[in-house]
């Protein structure tokens, strides 16, 4: 599963590929002391019955991941959506965090 992160304007937007999860039941997502946790599990079982055998799979996968999150970032203020196998968490930068460019300047010799 592929995790990206990107800072715009406004936001800190994660976005994590999880096809195939219930977000409702098999998804976690919380903010504790600066961080933003993410943790999905996916459980699949089936069971087929033919000719008086019984045969059985099970496909168990978990994902988790930690990322940091800038000096000032209010948990209430996180908002998550899942579209198409797609999560995506936006995180709304704090305005101390927010910065403009600053070109530097390469002194030659």
């Amino acid at each position: 599963m592929r995790i990206g992160q990107q800072v715009t304007a406004d936001a800190l937007v994660v976005r994590a590929e999880l096809p195939g999860i219930d977000p409702d039941k098999d998804l976690e997502i919380t903010v504790t002391d600066g961080y933003l946790h993410l943790r999905a599990e996916r459980r699949s079982e089936h069971k087929e019955e033919k000719d008086g055998r019984t045969q059985s799979e099970f496909r168990y996968g978990a994902f988790s991941r930690t990322l940091r999150l800038p000096p000032g970032v209010k948990a209430d203020d996180t908002e998550a959506s899942y579209r198409d196998g797609i999560l995506e968490v936006r995180v709304p930068m704090p305005a101390e965090a927010k910065s403009q460019a600053h070109r530097v300047l390469v002194n030659k010799g």
